[in-house]
């Protein structure tokens, strides 16, 4: 089994770099750690980065886990392989670009590319955002599934995640005792559905809203609070259409042994306790 310690960042492709990095930068919140030529780097923790906008096909999605070893990510390729994942081994170069030690990239059952990293590179200087949204760390990702059977199948039993609870078809999945690091939506689609932020407060997330709100940024759900993990939450639209997340207050999960995952229903109120409506097509989609 590839045991997977943590989510540790995010790459898209954008074909305005500029305008993804000011998004990222003035409106996300996140602190600019490094430009390259045809990329930029932020920071939302104490890692050198959790997220990189790239020059290309605004479609070009992946997610990095984080693996304890070089001898572990030797033994995850050879597992894939197995099981007919073709597995590409990153060069030095490649990986100087993740800014990691060493990885392997991989495409999940429906296509999503995922990352395999050992040791990704740590700042060494305290974050700060360039305004103050309150973001504490970068969290979870929500990915795409054009089968949550056959894609849970694959995360819980090749990998090491538990399914906390689900919301209909979608498995909410953690891998250590955070309610959930990755999501599965039904989408008839590959790639990543939304990117989440903690933030320090329900304080945090309201001002958000305000800011963003005032500065046409589209909302797309919330303020609420999830029944499943109780985080108060904000979903909003960034560049390319991809949909971010703040959120506050998550749940953990810390005896596995009284845990037992729960059902909520694909409507609103499986999604939030407070009313909230989501405009959010897999969050939709989830009613049919």
């Amino acid at each position: 089994m590839i045991s997977l310690s943590d989510v540790s960042y995010v790459r898209m492709g954008t074909r305005d770099l500029e305008g993804a990095e000011f998004f990222a930068r003035d409106y996300l919140g996140l602190e600019v750690a490094e430009r390259r030529r045809g990329a930029a780097y932020f920071r939302s923790d104490a890692r050198a980065h959790t997220l990189c906008y790239f020059e290309g096909d605004p479609t070009d999605h992946a997610v990095g886990f984080e693996v304890a070893s070089e001898a572990e990510l030797d033994e995850a390729a050879a597992a894939l392989e197995a099981i007919g994942h073709a597995v590409h081994v990153g060069t030095p170069e490649e990986a100087g670009l993740r800014q990691v030690r060493a990885f392997i990239g991989f495409d999940d059952p429906t296509g999503n590319r995922i990352e395999l990293v050992v040791r990704p590179e740590m700042s060494g200087q305290r974050y700060h955002g360039t305004r103050d949204a309150g973001i504490t760390g970068f969290s979870h990702v929500g990915l795409c599934s054009t089968d949550p059977v056959r894609d849970e199948a694959f995360w819980t039993k090749v990998c090491n995640a538990r399914v906390s609870d689900r919301i209909g078809d979608a498995p909410l999945l953690r891998i250590d005792e955070v309610h959930h690091t990755i999501a599965l939506f039904p989408a008839q689609r590959k790639g990543i559905q939304h990117i989440n932020h903690q933030v320090e407060s329900a304080d945090d997330i309201q001002r958000s809203f305000n800011f963003l709100r005032q500065r046409n940024v589209r909302m797309v759900f919330g303020p609420g609070r999830h029944p499943t993990s109780t985080a108060k939450f904000l979903y909003f639209e960034g560049p390319d259409g991809m949909v971010f997340e703040y959120s506050s207050g998550v749940a953990e999960i810390a005896d596995e042994l009284l845990w037992r995952e729960r059902q909520f229903p694909a409507e609103p109120k499986g999604f939030c306790k407070w009313g909230a409506k989501p405009d959010i097509a897999e969050f939709r989609d989830s009613d049919d």
